[in-house]
């Protein structure tokens, strides 16, 4: 699968609630893979960004599948995905 492939899908809970569509993707340079899916731009964050990584970002690591639609775990996502700690090393 090609990153832009993951561009506009859909995103679902493991429990089936819809939670938005792939707008971004955040990549780890240092590692060489996808960190985050974002689902609002980067340019339209307009110096928002720990707002955008908090509420509408998703760990790459908490996603369970991706196929026609991207699957999250419902259990991870119930959590505060987005710690502080990496929000604040990603908005610098």
């Amino acid at each position: 699968m090609n990153l832009s492939d993951l561009y506009h899908m859909d995103i679902y809970s493991d429990a089936g609630q819809y939670l938005g569509d792939v707008q971004d993707v955040v990549v780890d340079l240092e590692h060489g893979e996808v960190a985050r899916l974002l689902m609002s731009q980067w340019k339209n964050s307009r110096g928002d960004v720990k707002s955008v990584l908090k509420q509408k970002s998703i760990l790459y690591k908490n996603i369970k599948n991706v196929g026609d639609v991207v699957m999250v775990s419902a259990a991870a996502q119930s959590k505060d995905i987005a710690s502080r700690e990496e929000v604040s090393d990603l908005s610098r």
